[in-house]
């Protein structure tokens, strides 16, 4: 399975390599008090509802994480 910004956030959580880079570029996403609600949703449209704080330039280097696992 290859991931990307447009994988679910759920999925992304739930492994623990994609995970890991989630967690280097947004720190503490993994945790955050209103993660639930995002999971079924690809991490680029929760970026939308972040206020912020996910920026076009995090998911360039998240997705180019992603992408270079395969």
């Amino acid at each position: 399975m290859s991931f990307s910004i447009e994988s679910k956030l759920g999925d992304l959580l739930d492994n623990e390599t994609t995970k890991a880079i989630l967690e280097k570029h947004l720190p503490g996403i993994s945790t955050h008090p209103q993660i639930a609600m995002g999971k079924g949703f690809a991490l680029s449209m929760v970026a939308k509802f972040s206020g912020g704080l996910i920026t076009e330039e995090l998911l360039a280097k998240v997705n180019e994480e992603l992408a270079a696992l395969g």
